[in-house]
């Protein structure tokens, strides 16, 4: 997916994915979602997520009616780092983000 926000273009085809995460539901379930955590090449962080019709990815598509969707989302180093803590290891944290206090 390619997309242009604030006259960046972030594209899963080019960054390199670092980490997902899922729900664990099946993806025909309307409150299935996973998320990628990607790296450009300039270093800027960002989300690729996607998700059902009850999930915060889903698109308006007519009154009262909702449908699976996706979406792209720009990320700073500090909301980076704060997805990574709830779903990477402590070892591949440090190895992408550096060492951290004790």
């Amino acid at each position: 997916m390619r997309k242009i926000i604030n006259k960046k273009m972030y594209n899963t085809e080019t960054a390199k994915r670092i980490a997902s995460c899922n729900n664990g539901l099946g993806y025909n379930d309307i409150n299935y979602f996973s998320e990628r955590l990607y790296r450009k090449k300039n270093r800027e962080f960002f989300l690729y997520g996607e998700g059902g019709p009850a999930t915060k990815y889903s698109e308006c598509i007519g009154q009262n009616s909702w449908s699976s969707g996706c979406d792209i989302i720009p990320l700073t180093l500090d909301e980076a780092k704060e997805w990574a803590e709830e779903h990477m290891s402590a070892d591949y944290f440090v190895e992408v983000f550096g060492e951290v206090e004790e």
